[in-house]
């Protein structure tokens, strides 16, 4: 099985930045696509972007022009870097892995126990 680790959440101010890592360990080869949710207070779980093994990537419409998600596939490891932060960008975010099908994020792996990222006005 896959465990994943969230890092990087913290405080930050209104049009600040920020880098979120994502490290997964046990199964690597199991491992295709990679991606970001987030849970706000009072709100639904939201997708926020995806990266597949070969480099493909989506957004939500939200972050389009701010947030950049990357990854490292000797290493395991998936990045968010988000900049130009807003207040409504505050949520607990979470790194999940899945499939990327076209333009289809299934989301069918294991979560991260998620990091908070607070982004003061």
């Amino acid at each position: 099985q896959v465990q994943l680790v969230e890092s990087g959440g913290g405080l930050v101010q209104a049009g600040g930045s920020l880098r979120l890592s994502c490290a997964a360990s046990g199964s690597p080869f199991s491992i295709n696509a990679m991606g970001w949710y987030r849970k706000a207070p009072g709100n639904e779980r939201e997708f926020v972007a995806v990266i597949s093994r070969s480099g493909s990537t989506n957004y939500a419409d939200s972050v389009k022009g701010r947030f950049t998600i990357s990854r490292d596939n000797a290493q395991n490891i998936v990045y968010l870097q988000m900049n130009s932060l807003k207040p409504e960008d505050t949520a607990v975010y979470y790194c999940n892995t899945g499939y990327l099908s076209g333009n289809n994020y299934y989301v069918s792996g294991p979560w991260g126990q998620g990091t908070q990222v607070t982004v003061s006005s």
